[in-house]
């Protein structure tokens, strides 16, 4: 009876261990599993204004090259045709790695044919982008991640996006690198808001076929 005991107090280390082995490895393929899915990006608004009141609760949609946010206005309405919702996820970036911190980002930017482009940050004017590997590769490509708990969608570490007024209806999306709300950037006068970047699960439809890689 002794000799159980204490066989039994030596293996409850080794049986804590294998179980927080176990967790963390289910731990680790919940986070791989939501990295790996296609979302969509909503705008929430930072802080409260007439641009703010805009902008909060459009989508994040892909036009000639840059990212803009969806609103409900209007002039947006009458020229959307040939936007196409963001619907990306975290991909490495060929010959990348920033470990931890992150990992590139796609999207599609078709749905017939299927095609996946890289986003992107324009190192000089700061623009969100999305192009080729050949497009994006002097640029800002990542790290991008996501907060923990939301999800909001996070570069460099940190949630610097910024939704500038570019015309009736259209706002366009930067990132706002230096910390400096995109000084000396924009004529004076110029609207901008904070933003930030929500991630959902995009709805459960028929199977679509697999778009191509990014170039």
């Amino acid at each position: 009876m002794v000799f159980g005991i204490i066989t039994a107090i030596a293996a409850c280390p080794a049986i804590v261990g294998t179980n927080e082995a176990v967790m963390q490895g289910q731990r680790q393929n919940m986070k791989e599993r939501h990295r790996g899915l296609k979302t969509s990006l909503y705008v929430n608004c930072v802080t409260a204004s007439r641009g703010g009141a805009e902008v909060n609760g459009g989508r994040v949609v892909l036009r000639d090259n840059i990212l803009i946010v969806a609103t409900s206005t209007k002039a947006y309405l009458e020229d959307c045709e040939n936007d196409h919702p963001f619907a990306g996820y975290y991909l490495p970036y060929p010959e990348r790695s920033w470990g931890r911190q992150g990992e590139g980002l796609v999207s599609t930017i078709s749905d017939d044919p299927p095609q996946l482009n890289w986003i992107y940050v324009n190192i000089e004017t700061h623009e969100l982008k999305y192009g080729t590997r050949l497009d994006s590769e002097d640029h800002i490509t990542g790290p991008w991640d996501c907060t923990k708990v939301d999800k909001r969608l996070t570069l460099e570490g940190w949630e610097g996006f910024i939704a500038v007024y570019v015309g009736p209806g259209e706002w366009q999306l930067f990132f706002d690198r230096n910390d400096d709300g995109l000084a000396g950037m924009f004529p004076e006068g110029t609207r901008t808001v904070e933003v930030e970047l929500v991630r959902r699960e995009r709805r459960n439809r028929r199977q679509d076929p697999e778009p191509l890689g990014p170039d």
